[in-house]
């Protein structure tokens, strides 16, 4: 019988294991891994577009990939360079080609040390990093030349002074585009063409961003990275430099169809990161939007507007907005009540999104009030107990009062032995007399798995978690426990390899006081679920090692909570206290 119940309780638990994976590579459809080296797609930097006179062109085209790397320093070396300098980002416009191909982030270092200097989000073509944003025109069918120097009226951009960048072709064709930016993240391109030429002129403007996925940030079921947009307010995540092994999933692997339509009208579309995030906002008008793999580890996303025909004397505009910067949540949130639709879900929430956004609020508010979000994690784990406490409370008058019915159950047990129905029957009325509800136990368990679950995505999803300390060893409590055993917690001077053998003081302490709440509850009948117990807080120990340090230190608090509880609750049922002890005799 015991070899029949550990057999059934592996299988029982491989199949919860296997469950959750699938329920979740269903639910969040993500991709797995970079993609490999693609071979160039057909047509070059000019390549030619068919487009009817005021319709949205099909497509930019493939390009042929740029030849030859560069150094960061020398990329940047160019004096054909318009400063930007705002109260939150830094970098550079490229005269060459209109693009902004430079940009740091002011508030966000690259490590936790603080000489590490600034995160890099923008960076030229050619560059290992190669991240940048394009604005140019399609006329007569032709797109510009990439390479084309363009004139600026202005040194720096800022958000009191912005800067228009002018260039002519052979044509008499004028071509602007006017740069501003906000205090924030947000940058605004006007793009304006002027016909002095003879005749009537096509022309489309476009913008696009062009980056690599050689230093993406992987993709999790948890957190998407890679191409995302939102069409008619409804938003994707499905779009993938390469899908990888998925289950049941409808992802679209870029790299192997190389293009990818938006279907209907863009709200926006980009390149997101865990915590970095670059995104066209199209403006007024239909536009046609699209993803493609350009070869190489390098991925597109284009914005086309309608062909104009401009007359000569006459004047094309249009405008877009370009984010550039990091993904806060209110950030985001401010930006879509000003317009942008859903852009707040640039973000990966999920279904969960109701309990996440109040808890990072909740977080927020802690951390002003103490000035450490360590402290407000504990902090809001005493308040999301303390709101619990009612139902543990229930819980506790629930197993006193199935305690108190024991006896009777086992008379009706025996009584039908032979007819199981009317047994339970029997039983159900017993429940009903004594008003004992036997799952009342079990939720408190059911409604901390949301809020761990919740919690679990705010560190991995927040940037305002992102290098946060707490006390002494812990620097970034959105990353793991950085002492170990097996280097004596930093003494030894060598690195632990990531993984569940890199166990950690907070891991540890999940696992003793883990052991202590199980040691409080009463003992389990069958000898197998006793071995479970017995094992369970050690292997959880191994098992969380890897997580965030925040979710540790959340559920070692929690932990601590749960025995101090049942201390309480303990004394308030003494026969639930003795009956455990009696129970653990026995055993």
């Amino acid at each position: 019988m015991d070899n029949r119940n550990l057999l059934l309780a592996v299988v029982l638990s491989g199949l919860l294991i296997l469950g959750w994976d699938i329920g979740m590579r269903y639910f969040y459809p993500e991709a797995a891994v970079p993609p490999p080296a693609q071979t160039a797609a057909a047509g070059g930097a000019d390549a030619s577009v068919a487009a009817a006179p005021g319709a949205p062109a099909a497509s930019l085209g493939g390009e042929t990939a740029a030849t030859g790397k560069v150094d960061l320093k020398t990329a940047l070396a160019s004096a054909n360079r318009v400063v930007i300098d705002t109260p939150r980002l830094a970098g550079s416009i490229n005269l060459v080609g209109a693009r902004i191909d430079d940009v740091v982030l002011k508030d966000y270092r690259q490590t936790v040390k603080k000489d590490s200097g600034p995160v890099r989000l923008f960076a030229p073509e050619r560059t290992p990093e190669q991240y940048f944003a394009e604005f140019g025109f399609v006329t007569g069918g032709v797109r510009q030349p990439a390479n084309a120097l363009w004139q600026a009226d202005g040194q720096r951009l800022t958000p009191e002074t912005p800067v228009t960048l002018t260039r002519t072709d052979a044509n008499g064709i004028t071509y602007r585009i006017r740069f501003a930016v906000d205090k924030d993240f947000m940058i605004t391109a006007t793009q304006s063409a002027t016909n002095a030429g003879a005749g009537a002129a096509i022309i489309q403007p476009f913008a696009l961003i062009k980056r690599t996925s050689a230093n993406a940030s992987l993709s999790q079921w948890i957190a998407h990275s890679g191409p995302v947009f939102t069409a008619d307010a409804v938003a994707n995540y499905d779009v993938a430099y390469e899908c990888g092994w998925t289950f049941l999933s409808s992802c679209e692997d870029l790299s192997a169809d190389k293009l990818y339509k938006v279907e209907g009208k863009a709200d926006w579309l980009g390149f997101t990161d865990q915590y970095w995030f670059a995104a066209l906002v199209p403006g007024k008008g239909a536009a046609g939007a699209e993803f493609r793999s350009v070869g190489d580890k390098l991925f597109r996303a284009d914005v086309l507007y309608p062909a104009a025909t401009v007359a000569a004397g006459k004047s094309v505009t249009q405008s877009t907005r370009l984010f550039a910067g990091a993904k806060e949540s209110a950030l985001l949130d401010t930006y879509e009540d000003s317009g942008i639709a859903q852009f707040g879900l640039a973000i990966t929430w999920g279904w969960f999104w109701f309990f996440e956004k109040p808890f990072l609020w909740l977080l927020r508010t802690l951390n002003g009030l103490v000035g450490n979000f360590g402290v407000a994690i504990i902090l809001m784990t005493v308040i999301v107990r303390g709101l619990m406490f009612p139902i543990a409370q229930k819980q506790f008058a629930s197993m006193a009062a199935m305690r108190a019915v024991q006896p009777r159950m086992k008379e009706i047990q025996e009584r039908f032995k032979d007819d199981k129905q009317r047994q339970q029957q029997e039983i159900m009325k017993l429940y009903k007399d004594e008003k004992v509800n036997p799952l009342a136990g079990c939720l408190p368990l059911v409604l901390q798995i949301p809020i761990f679950f919740a919690l679990y995505k705010v560190l991995v999803l927040a940037i305002e978690m992102r290098h946060e300390p707490f006390v002494l060893w812990i620097k970034d409590l959105s990353a793991p426990d950085p002492a170990h055993i097996l280097n004596l917690f930093g003494m030894l001077p060598y690195e632990v390899p990531a993984g569940f053998l890199a166990i950690g003081p907070l891991a540890v302490l999940l696992g003793i006081t883990m052991w202590l709440t199980f040691k409080l509850n009463p003992a389990a009948m069958d000898p197998v679920q006793q071995q479970v117990f017995a094992i369970m807080p050690w292997i959880l120990m191994f098992v969380m090692a890897p997580f965030a340090a925040g979710l540790l230190l959340y559920w070692v608090t929690s932990n601590i909570l749960t025995l101090a509880q049942q201390s309480y609750l303990y004394s308030k049922h003494p026969q639930l206290k003795a009956a455990a002890a009696k129970e653990k005799a026995k055993t």
